[in-house]
């Protein structure tokens, strides 16, 4: 008798057999980098945005928002690699996307708007504000943050939305 797996649950979705422990690895993961990535814009856009609008001059503002924005991009990087990963990974549960339920679907799109939103962000208004700071024109820089800002806010909401059809979506959106 094989005794191999004793105490090892696993999941049997007809097309494939997963462990637990690659299950919980891909959920842990996925999850982790969500809330690191919405929970840092949100951040940002609701605490760290408003005390420094109301207490740094222009151009230390948008210093502080390069360097900000500097730090916390590598990080959005890796988290758009690992949550789609992850992400597939688990649709696997399902037997893949096609016996996913709805709001796994609407989940995934949500998340491909938001990775090209960050995109957008990271190759136009960023690499502009550096630009701009570089050549020191911080009324051209301060139009590039307030594009930021926006599209920051959007995918904060977009990445609020998510989670809420990533958490309640089993029990409303099947």
């Amino acid at each position: 008798m094989d005794t191999s797996n004793i105490g090892q649950k696993t999941y049997n979705t007809g097309l494939y057999t997963h462990g637990t422990f690659g299950m919980g690895i891909a959920l842990a993961l996925h999850v982790i980098s969500v809330v690191i990535w919405v929970g840092g814009m949100f951040f940002a856009y609701m605490i760290l945005r408003p005390v420094a609008a109301s207490e740094l001059e222009p151009p230390v503002r948008l210093n502080l928002w390069r360097h900000v924005f500097s730090r916390f991009f590598p990080w959005v990087w890796a988290i758009i690699v690992i949550v789609p990963i992850s992400g597939i990974y688990l649709t696997m549960l399902y037997g893949g996307f096609k016996g996913a339920p709805l709001y796994v679907h609407i989940m995934t799109g949500l998340g491909i708007v938001m990775i090209l939103i960050f995109l957008h962000v990271f190759f136009a208004p960023f690499k502009r504000i550096k630009q701009r700071l570089d050549e020191q024109d911080i009324p051209g820089a301060a139009k590039q943050l307030n594009q930021i800002r926006m599209l920051v806010g959007l995918n904060t909401l977009i990445g609020i939305i998510t989670t809420l059809v990533a958490t309640a979506g089993k029990y409303y959106l099947v």
